[in-house]
């Protein structure tokens, strides 16, 4: 964690209390706290040297995001999404990357492009490795760099807060040990980029709606109640 808590007569300012906020965010999305898992309030306000009132409140506002549940007299917890919600969640999602595809497919010559072709051979390499964190990392890296290469701000505002509502990086740490999805996943985000490339907007589209797609049918084939797409 590299920013650093401002700190007054023991209390946050307005500024780090989102600073705050944005540090027990990525704590419950990371991974590192599975579903259902408890997050102490004594335990989290000495581990970021504040005060009680603050993480508290913080708390309340992942709670409205719907990333944890708080349980009267009992304590805090990551929340666990139901099968219905992912589904739900995931519906979006393909609309949403298939929109930012279509929109980075229509712009000329722009960074994202390269970095496109860099991470899927990143991809390649960490597939070959078997270094599944790696490729976690590397799904984030690829679908974000789609979203921003769309030029549309409204739409990465709102594929933000659905991505946090989803817990995208903690599924996909979850299911990209499956070397075969693996393999599969990086053939669809080639299609993806060739079809940008090509500067075909429904083409590129489709491939994304697919690949998102493709996801959620072999999650839905794993026996694990609340496994979900992997990327």
């Amino acid at each position: 964690m590299q920013e650093t808590l401002q700190q007054r007569n023991g209390e946050q300012t307005p500024a780090s209390q989102g600073t705050l906020l944005d540090k027990l965010r990525r704590l419950v999305l990371s991974g590192e706290y599975p579903p259902g898992a408890p997050l102490p309030e004594l335990f989290l306000a000495e581990e970021f040297e504040v005060s009680r009132t603050p993480v508290r409140e913080a708390l309340k506002q992942l709670e409205n995001e719907g990333l944890v549940e708080i349980r009267p007299k009992v304590g805090t917890f990551v929340r666990i999404p139901t099968r219905r919600e992912i589904v739900e969640l995931f519906q979006l999602k393909e609309s949403l990357e298939g929109l930012a595809a279509s929109l980075l497919a229509r712009r000329g010559p722009v960074p994202e492009l390269d970095r496109l072709q860099r991470n899927i051979e990143a991809s390649e390499r960490a597939e070959r490795n078997g270094d599944s964190a790696k490729y976690a990392e590397l799904v984030h890296e690829f679908h974000w760099t789609i979203m921003n290469g769309s030029d549309n701000s409204k739409l990465v505002e709102h594929y933000g807060r659905l991505m946090n509502q989803l817990a995208y990086h903690r599924i996909v740490l979850e299911t990209v040990e499956r070397p075969a999805r693996m393999r599969a996943s990086i053939r669809e985000h080639q299609s993806v980029f060739d079809a940008i490339l090509d500067k075909d907007p429904t083409g590129a589209e489709l491939a994304m709606r697919g690949h998102v797609n493709a996801s959620s049918l072999a999650a839905a084939r794993s026996d694990k109640p609340e496994a979900a797409p992997e990327n």
